[in-house]
């Protein structure tokens, strides 16, 4: 062999010798990269995982605040008429106290056509009231008080009423949806 020959032979394999390295480092290569991948893939797993929580937490707390809020704005509509109910309250004790005045004096009839009216304007009342569900609390006597519904503002002797009932109703109370708007004040017997 001339060595022209075993320089080529020598060359040949030397460049078999570096394909089979080059194709070990690319195996190499491949194996780590789908390693890589794998834990990449894992990483980002976890992290869409966590995301999903997160946007599952701000969904229910959204939810949350929009209940709340609808919750407020059904009381605040619920209650927003309870200072025009207070002063109708007013209005109405004025009308109860016209309604008992005696029509026995002389001139009944101007008498018997003021009560009329009077009546009349308690209908109109009594309806506005039952629209906005504002409800009298008329507590009766002998009644036991209830301090929930009840104001009691003295004490009197009072036969045949037990002691802490109620003797003597001065003003009748009211509630507003259920709720007390104001306690009727009472005389409790001793």
């Amino acid at each position: 062999m001339t060595s022209k020959k075993k320089e080529e032979i020598r060359e040949k394999e030397e460049l078999d010798l570096e394909e089979v390295e080059v194709e070990e480092v690319l195996e190499e290569f491949e194996e780590h990269n789908r390693e890589v991948s794998h834990q990449q893939f894992e990483e980002m797993r976890e992290a869409l995982a966590k995301a999903e929580d997160e946007v599952l937490r701000s969904h229910a707390e959204v939810k949350n605040i929009r209940r709340r809020a609808e919750n407020d704005i059904a009381n605040a509509r619920k209650f927003a008429v309870e200072k025009f109910a207070a002063e109708v309250l007013l209005v109405r004790d004025s009308l109860d106290r016209a309604r008992k005045i005696d029509l026995d004096q002389k001139n009944r009839e101007i008498l018997e056509k003021m009560k009329e009216g009077l009546d009349l304007t308690m209908k109109q009342l009594d309806t506005a009231m039952e629209k906005f569900n504002i409800e009298e609390i008329v507590p009766k006597e002998g009644e036991h008080l209830d301090p929930e519904k009840h104001q009691a503002v003295g004490l009197v002797e009072a036969e045949g009423i037990d002691p802490n009932c109620i003797a003597q109703v001065i003003q009748k109370g009211f509630t507003i949806n259920g709720r007390l708007l104001r306690p009727a004040m009472v005389m409790v017997a001793k």
